[in-house]
């Protein structure tokens, strides 16, 4: 019989849920040195680029060659405010100076780049202007985390301010966001800002070993790190399994010891059948949510009515009784995530169009929409990913909920890497499944995906009563201002212009093999992905 365990971890008003379930005591144990940890992963690597990047496919393989400034805590990931320095030294200081409006650190001495070059705080610097400050034509993902920063200095080589312009409790988490790796402000200098892109070069616990488009990623340990006594593992081996099938046979046939994104139930209780105490599986709400985004340069798609009659259609609430018995999606909410003090209750929810429970009245008024704008029974194309989970499965989903007001969808399905060509660079679509899946738990840095100044805004609209709404909320000292505006702000941006919308957010399933010691899971699949604290028990 297996033995289950449920902790509950309380933070700023919220209870995330955690569930282990192992055949074995969970005792604190030595970490052991040595072997190479091979895990799998679903996504092939569009680049190199944390900054420009906003997938699992890249952070996986790629964040255990670089550091942070700081980090979340890899001992306590699931909180949302527990975060301890990587590159710089002391205590994180949540509230700063200034009343909240100058930050420092102070970075590290002695820290060494891959090929040799001292680190020191003009890096860092370099580092967060990419972010924040990008040339024009230069992505940053993050961009729209960092509107309270005015400036980043570095007033000698080991101290980094930043000053804000306003104090917002949402910078130290921002400055967590594990895609924030450090670059070398000489490779910056020498080689431009789309080197990274191509080229791997950090001060983490692992060195690039070697990458073969397709098939794996390779590090090993760098003896020189900067956390005395780690990594553990002589190196790591990401091995690309984009099916699902062969990411699930890898875990039981031993071919690697986990994969960090996550299984579908049925494939955690085949696993747990299959390998009994060999296997512990590890569950966690998820800081991600999958979205549709009606490409509003193309018609009939930059009519309000059209996008609404889209969300109208959908079928949230059956949905996650049917689609969370096969996917790794599970709850409904809206812009912030569930169960967030400052996300929506369902009796603010319902009032959302395509919220409401009444799916009959629902679907009528996306037909009278439809028909007022000119386009009842219109056939356009969904634009996906080709990621089994979810995507692909809730793309079908969404396709027969369309067919159930008349509309003809056809799926288009795409490899990682052109459908981020698609989405970002060409526009080439008519309606696109998009994500906002963010790492640490920060809703008003979060919610940013919906700006249409914000660097991932791939609907290319424009709405100054957002912008203008957004700098309130980013302003506002007041949780109960803060969550008042917030539902204005989610109300423009998912019903009354449907700019956006949120089919599901999702729910992490981790089976892992036992002797994988170390990692915790955390409500995202982007922390704790640096690898330094795992170790084998073999």
């Amino acid at each position: 019989m297996t033995r289950f365990k449920i902790v509950g971890l309380m933070a700023v008003g919220m209870m995330l849920a955690i569930v282990t379930y192992s055949a074995s005591p969970l005792l604190a144990e030595t970490p052991k040195r040595g072997g190479t940890l091979n895990f799998v992963v679903g996504s092939r690597i569009p680049s190199y680029d944390l900054h420009r990047e906003t997938t699992f496919g890249v952070i996986h393989p790629i964040r255990p060659f670089y550091s942070l400034l700081i980090r979340v805590n890899p001992e306590n990931p699931s909180s949302p405010t527990d975060f301890v320095c990587d590159v710089c030294e002391g205590k994180v200081d949540p509230l700063g100076k200034d009343g909240g409006k100058e930050f420092t650190f102070k970075i590290r001495r002695g820290i060494k780049f891959h090929d040799g070059t001292p680190m020191n705080a003009h890096d860092v610097v370099a580092t967060y202007n990419k972010i924040i400050f990008p040339p024009e034509g230069i992505p940053s993902s993050r961009k729209a985390f960092f509107k309270m920063v005015g400036s980043v200095t570095a007033p000698n080589d080991y101290t980094v301010v930043f000053k804000l312009d306003y104090p917002s409790g949402s910078f130290i988490p921002a400055v967590a966001t594990p895609f924030n790796i450090i670059y070398s402000k000489k490779d910056l200098d020498r080689h431009g800002y789309n080197w990274h892109m191509k080229n791997i070069n950090g001060t983490g616990p692992f060195r690039f070993v070697e990458h073969q488009p397709g098939s794996f990623v390779s590090g090993k340990r760098y003896e020189n790190y900067h956390h005395q006594g780690k990594p553990y593992l002589d190196g790591f081996k990401s091995i690309s399994a984009p099916k699902l099938a062969v990411r699930v046979n890898a875990i039981r046939g031993d071919q690697a010891g986990i994969e960090f994104r996550g299984f579908p139930p049925k494939h955690r209780d085949d696993l747990v059948k299959a390998l009994g105490d060999k296997i512990t599986v590890q569950e966690s709400d998820w800081n991600c949510v999958l979205l549709f985004t009606p490409n509003q340069k193309r018609k009939p798609f930059d009519d309000p009515r059209v996008r609404r009659a889209l969300s109208l259609a959908v079928d949230r609430w059956g949905g996650s009784r049917y689609l969370s018995q096969i996917a790794i999606v599970k709850t409904v909410g809206g812009v912030v995530f569930p169960n967030h003090p400052l996300a929506a209750t369902e009796a603010e929810m319902v009032k959302l169009a395509g919220y409401g429970k009444d799916m009959a009245k629902n679907r009528a008024e996306a037909k009278r929409l439809l028909k007022e704008a000119g386009h009842a029974g219109m056939s356009f194309e969904l634009h996906n990913r080709g990621v089994d989970q979810p995507y692909k499965v809730l793309g079908v989903w969404l396709i027969d909920q369309w067919k159930r007001i008349g509309l003809k969808v056809t799926h288009r399905v795409q490899p990682s890497g052109p459908f981020y060509d698609t989405l970002r660079k060409k526009y080439d679509f008519d309606v696109s499944i998009d994500f906002n899946c963010q790492s640490v738990i920060n809703p008003i840095a979060d919610i940013t995906k919906f700006l249409g100044s914000a660097g991932n805004n791939y609907g290319q609209y424009d709405d100054q009563v957002l912008e203008d709404l957004y700098n309130k909320i980013a302003r506002s000292p007041d949780p109960a201002e803060q969550r008042r505006l917030i539902r204005q702000y989610e109300t423009r941006a998912l019903s009354d212009m449907a700019h956006i919308s949120i089919t599901l957010w999702w729910y992490k399933i981790n089976p892992h093999r036992s002797y994988v010691k170390g990692w915790k899971i955390a409500p995202s699949h982007y922390l704790n992905q640096h690898l330094d604290n795992v170790w084998l028990d073999r």
